[in-house]
């Protein structure tokens, strides 16, 4: 498909005017200059149209580089066609033929006025270019005007002096051909395509990168598929193939170095929008690595990567970018960094590389890479597209990719990166290796069918007994977030019984694992206890520490010991030199059961030494338990920002067969009280329970929804749930209200239904679990609920004595509650005085620790009182708690929140939130503001 010629008006007055003079009696010649697939020769056929018409004759050639071995064949193509002349040929001696030429030319202009054009003279043979020199000095006063096109590209090879190089300025009328506008590309594409969208033109206008060549070659592949249908992104989709063929014949003219790093720039262009297509993550570092596009050293940068990566010359590599940016075929990115125009342009641009020299081309780019410092990550994600070649260095940089992938959480690299990796020859040991961590973030990125086989390939391969060991739990931990609870201790077990003769302490891990995973199954868990049981009366120094620190969690959860002799054992075994696989076992399960004892800080200090301890490569069940932990305490403190800001409106969560996680337990519960019934109902929603596998992740949901449903009414809903998650809790032996304090509730939805005598029962046995593990938490929350249900003066009694030990705990919420009921106790008993006090001490905490839920029941309470709330102090610095005021008092002193935490024998984290709660209400952003903000 053809079009009119746009923008080569200039063009066309300069040669109209020539011919003028060459009608007068004078000789000019005019250069045409331009870029491939500018429209060179277009204008020179215009240009002789138009000297025919006004007379002249023309005699044309085109050169051709099959034609530069034979001395003035360029020369000839003009005069040897005319039939008197047909005998004319070179003889030996060039000045001599050159002489006869010229007679020759002489002899036409005699006749008539000439137009010689001659196109493409970069390609004529020598002998010509040089017979064309010479005429060009003395055609002045003859009749002939000499035409000639000349192609004027930078190329990263240089290319020889051009045809006007040795001629004065005076003898040569110079036009270079531009590349076309964006408007004048569009008029060609409307003109082709009336119907054609805004969109669909600016898509035609890119792909054709100002090149009238390309946008004609376009056109023709597009004829089938007209408008309004989307320009395709690759040219397989074109028919019958114009546009690559002149995308090719491009390169081709451009020469092997061009084509060479022109191709490279698109396999790297090519990748990166892979990489976007996939959803890939990136580090930090490897992003300020690519952002460095935006500046001219960038540019600079990313000529030295192509020059190093083809070989070619790395100045004229950077002056290539920069023109091909002038003409069009790359245009500068949103961060400014040159991409091809369109995606059609470079896959057209790479059609001529099979999926062989892409490979080779993307590895070399990554030795680059490597060679001049950049971010392994960037080195890594160009041998993504490189073939195994057994190069060390780039499986060290593969496989140092995926660790960093990993510890900065982005799995879905770390995958890519170590399928990549597995690929290349391995011996069996460090393929083991590779596979366990390949399979584990597999699972990780939620794709367990992908991860479980590669676990299981890895426990099979002869590997050191440790590397089978992490093998073994990874394995264990994926089945059974899979629901395979027996099939994954089934693992564990089997390789424990081939270590146990000679690796003992590995055994132990194994036994730990087991008895931990099969928390998840109420029949497992019962025998995996029992053994562990029997096992520590028999023989102690067969469990292990770790061993020995799970019975306490056992004897803890069915309430057979108190806290403080719980927590007395576990520092004890805290103590103790434990196996580094071993270690994680035991941090978790003291954390668990910190937590539960009151002592949250150090509860907060070993999740933390816990999971500053976890391999970022490898699935462990004590990472997620450790995190878990971390939620509780958050629960337990009543920082529901922090566990809504970690669960942002969907539930996300770990595998846990199709069940609902810990970490949703708790949203729902803070959504609960932070008002937010409505996001509540929605997260409850998702979750079909009939369906959900046995788990005590699921009788923790259970617990949540029965309070999500106590809150909107329905009383009797509520009631069943929190029965079905006592029963449930019962058969796996968990009696002591540590974990779920299910009794306490359903005691209230009793009492809510009009049946006092089944509340008092189910409080009395709380309270009697209760004061075994002697916690406030635990002692102030079933005090509280028995109270209620006593009612009278001793209920006065209870909920005094409530209240007392909850203002020693850290559960603030369990205080408010407590203040709550007490203060409507009082109230109903003529003591309006004394309870309005406690309803208003409540209402302000309730407001401090943002219960919306707590609030409003107080706010309830206070109008039955017939009194009000009296608004607190909601910024400055009398809205601090104490612990704030201290944390900050120390920090406005100057000191670190490593030393504040030392000093106040709390954790890091917990310096961090009071902190960030300080600056909220006082209204400030850093820490030299402190001090001036406190004493206001």
């Amino acid at each position: 498909m053809t079009g009119p010629l746009r923008e080569r008006d200039d063009a066309h007055a300069l040669l109209a005017a020539q011919a003028e003079h060459v009608r007068a009696g004078g000789g000019r010649l005019v250069l045409l200059r331009g870029a491939t697939g500018t429209g060179r020769s277009a204008v020179l056929e215009a240009a002789a149209a138009h000297a025919t018409h006004l007379g002249l004759r023309v005699l044309r050639a085109r050169c051709s580089p099959d034609d530069s071995a034979l001395p003035f064949s360029s020369v000839l193509h003009l005069l040897g066609p005319v039939p008197e002349f047909a005998d004319v040929a070179p003889g030996v001696d060039d000045r001599g033929s050159a002489a006869r030429l010229w007679r020759l030319l002489r002899s036409y202009a005699d006749e008539a006025p000439l137009m010689v054009a001659v196109d493409d003279v970069h390609l004529a043979d020598a002998a010509s270019r040089r017979w064309f020199v010479e005429a060009a000095r003395r055609i002045d006063r003859l009749p002939v005007l000499l035409v000639v096109t000349e192609r004027s590209q930078y190329d990263i090879d240089p290319r020889p002096a051009g045809l006007t190089h040795a001629l004065s300025p005076s003898l040569v009328r110079t036009h270079t051909l531009a590349p076309l506008t964006d408007d004048a590309s569009a008029d060609l594409v409307r003109a082709a395509f009336p119907t054609a969208s805004d969109r669909w033109t600016a898509d035609c206008v890119r792909a054709g990168a100002g090149s009238p060549l390309f946008l004609h070659a376009l056109f023709d592949d597009l004829v089938g598929v007209p408008p309004p249908k989307a320009l395709p992104r690759t040219c397989a989709a074109l028919y019958p193939g114009s546009y690559p063929a002149a995308v090719s014949w491009w390169l081709d003219n451009a020469g092997p170095t061009t084509a060479e790093v022109a191709r490279t720039l698109a396999a790297l262009e090519e990748a990166e929008e892979a990489e976007v297509a996939e959803g890939a993550e990136s580090s930090e570092e490897a992003v300020a690595d690519a952002d460095r596009g935006t500046t001219p050293e960038s540019r600079t940068a990313l000529a030295a990567l192509l020059a190093d990566a083809s070989g070619a010359d790395h100045t004229r590599v950077s002056g290539w970018l920069t023109a091909m940016t002038r003409l069009g075929v790359l245009r500068p990115d949103p961060a400014g960094r040159p991409r091809y125009a369109h995606p059609l342009l470079r896959d057209a641009v790479l059609g001529g590389w099979s999926a062989a020299r892409r490979q080779d081309a993307h590895r070399a780019v990554a030795q680059a890479m490597l060679r001049r410092g950049d971010h392994v990550d960037a080195v890594a994600r160009q041998l993504l597209g490189s073939a195994p070649a057994g190069l060390p260095w780039a499986l060290r940089v593969l496989r140092e990719a995926g660790t960093v992938a990993a510890r900065e959480a982005r799995p879905h690299d770390a995958v890519r990166y170590l399928r990549r990796a597995i690929r290349e020859p391995l011996p069996d040991d460090l393929r083991q290796r590779l596979l366990t961590e390949l399979g584990s973030l597999e699972y990780a990125c939620a794709d367990a069918p992908a991860g479980i086989p590669r676990l299981a390939e890895a426990l099979d391969l002869p590997a050191d007994p440790r590397d089978q060991v992490r093998t073994a739990i990874a394995l264990g931990t994926a089945l059974v977030g899979r629901g395979e609870v027996r099939t994954a201790v089934a693992a564990l077990r089997r390789l424990e019984s081939r270590l146990a003769a000679g690796h003992a302490d590995l055994a132990r891990t194994l036994q730990t694992a087991s008895a931990l995973l099969s928390d998840q199954d109420q029949t497992i868990r019962g025998e995996a206890y029992r053994w562990l049981t029997d096992t520590a009366e028999r023989s102690p120094e067969l469990v292990g520490a770790s061993g020995r620190a799970l019975l306490v969690r056992y004897a803890s959860t069915a309430g057979e010991i108190p806290a403080r002799e719980a927590m007395r054992r576990l520092r004890s075994l805290l103590t103790e030199p434990a196996d580094p696989l071993a270690e994680p076992f035991l941090l978790g399960t003291a954390a668990a059961v910190a937590q539960w004892a009151d002592e949250l800080d150090e509860a907060e200090r070993l999740v933390e030494r816990g999971l500053a301890g976890q391999h970022p490569s490898l699935l462990h069940p004590m990472e997620q338990a450790l995190l878990d932990t971390r939620w509780d305490i958050a629960a337990a403190r009543g920082t529901y920002a922090v566990l809504l800001a970690a669960h942002p409106g969907a539930p996300v969560r770990r595998h846990t067969g199709g069940g609902p996680a810990n970490h949703d337990a708790h949203t729902l519960l803070a959504l609960v009280e932070t008002g937010r019934t409505q996001d509540a109902r929605r997260l409850a929603d998702t979750f079909d329970l009939r369906a959900a596998p046995d788990s005590w992740e699921l009788n923790r949901f259970l617990y949540a929804r029965g309070v999500l449903r106590f809150t909107e009414g329905d009383v009797a809903g509520a009631l069943h749930d929190f029965l079905e998650c006592g029963r449930r809790q019962s058969a796996r032996a968990v009696l002591s209200p540590v974990v779920t304090p299910w009794r306490t509730a359903a005691a209230e939805c009793r009492l809510a239904l009009g049946n006092p005598q089944e509340a008092l029962a189910l409080a009395a046995e709380e309270l009697r679990l209760a004061r075994v593990w002697d916690t406030p938490r635990t002692l102030g929350r079933a005090l509280r609920v028995l109270a209620r249900a006593t009612r009278g003066r001793r209920g006065l009694e209870l909920g005094e004595e409530a209240v007392a030990v909850l203002r020693n705990s850290p559960a603030e919420a369990e205080l408010v509650a407590s203040l709550l009921a007490q203060g409507r106790q009082l109230t109903a008993a003529g003591e309006r005085t004394r309870g309005r006090d406690y309803l208003r001490e409540g209402a302000e905490r309730a407001e401090r620790l943002g219960s919306a839920r707590l609030l409003a029941y107080a706010d309830q309470a206070l109008r039955t009182a017939g009194a009000r709330r009296t608004t607190p102090a909601h910024t400055g610095s009398a809205s601090l708690t104490g612990s704030e005021r201290r944390i900050a008092e120390l920090a406005a002193e100057g000191r670190t929140n490593t030393e504040i935490a030392e000093l106040l024998h709390v954790a890091r984290r917990t310096v961090e939130t009071h902190l960030t709660s300080t600056y909220k209400k006082l209204g400030i952003r850093r820490r030299g503001e402190l001090r001036e903000a406190l004493e206001e």
